[in-house]
């Protein structure tokens, strides 16, 4: 039975939550130094939803902050995910960014380019939520 995974932000990456119910969050602070690829534990986790998705996979994005080029782990982390799609089940991606945030909304956009994926973009008054 695929239990929930909670990975706890750092001061340089963000809150991961896997949850077996089909809702993948990413929450929290990106800063340069974080690792390009997916955490062992991560990767697991993906390749055993995989095998008997949900229905509805959605994704919750929510990054305050992206710092340098280091965007591999979340591209990579949806890239997975999207392989769902091919199972003939749903896939939803959301794209919060803080209201006036402009280069958070465009590395969103640019994500949703890159995997030729739709991207729903959610304008927040409050990063806190």
């Amino acid at each position: 039975m695929l239990k929930k995974i909670n990975i706890s932000a750092t001061s340089k990456t963000p809150e991961v939550s896997l949850n077996p119910d089909g809702l993948i969050q990413i929450r929290g602070r990106s800063l340069s130094g974080e690792v390009d690829e997916l955490p062992q534990e991560v990767e697991n986790w993906l390749d055993k939803y995989l095998l008997d998705p949900c229905d509805v996979t959605l994704i919750e994005i929510n990054l305050e902050y992206i710092g340098g080029f280091k965007t591999g782990y979340y591209v990579e982390m949806v890239r997975k995910v999207k392989k769902v799609l091919a199972l003939s089940k749903k896939l939803v991606v959301t794209w919060y960014y803080e209201e006036g945030d402009e280069d958070i909304l465009e590395r969103g956009e640019c994500f949703s380019l890159y995997l030729d994926l739709p991207f729903n973009f959610i304008e927040i008054k409050d990063s806190s939520l």
